[in-house]
């Protein structure tokens, strides 16, 4: 069997006919649809904060839990509580990559602000981009707390660092999607 080149119908330019790599342009222009980043980061900050009370409700019960657990155990099931930190770093990395990779590209707090993550070239998340996308966020709020958002107000698109990071882009979803859709006839 031997290799007969790329199934790729764009033409040709890519990295196998050893012209320069494919380039894709942007697909969300801040210039010619300004709507889909208007208003984008208030509602990131409001979308971060339902998202940790998501985060922390699963981890409050699982204190409470150990707590009487050890009541009962008499201090014996407190040596749980160890177990509490690791958990939580698992559940946020879990939460953000199942809910920016999955069908909605979007977390519960990101949905209810209807909000909706994309790649620099319009494709949808996936688990592993937003993990990362949930790291190098607590990263980068950890050292730069106030100046994330800074960089937020200084570009059009309303990418914070760790989207011109990772590439990905924030934008209105009500904007994308009609809201008055039509029902489906089977």
């Amino acid at each position: 069997m031997s290799y007969s080149g790329s199934t790729n119908a764009g033409g040709g330019g890519g990295w196998h006919d050893g012209g320069p790599p494919d380039v894709r342009p942007h697909a969300f222009d801040p210039y010619l649809e300004p709507e889909l980043f208007r208003g984008v980061l208030t509602r990131r900050v409001f979308a971060f904060l339902i998202d940790v009370i998501v985060l922390a409700i699963p981890v409050v019960l699982a204190v409470v839990f150990i707590a009487l657990f050890g009541l009962i155990t008499l201090g014996l099931g407190w040596a749980l509580f160890w177990l509490v930190s690791p958990a939580s770093v698992i559940w946020a990395l879990v939460y953000y990559g199942a809910t920016l990779g999955g069908p909605h590209s979007a977390t519960i707090g990101m949905r209810v602000m209807d909000l909706e993550l994309r790649t620099w070239y319009g494709a949808s998340g996936y688990f592993l981009l937003g993990a990362m996308h949930a790291v190098l966020f607590w990263i980068s709020i950890s050292f730069l707390s106030p100046l994330v958002l800074l960089l937020g107000l200084l570009n059009a698109r309303r990418r914070l660092l760790h989207d011109f990071v990772l590439g990905t882009v924030i934008i209105n979803n009500s904007v994308r999607s009609p809201i008055g859709q039509t029902a489906r006839s089977y």
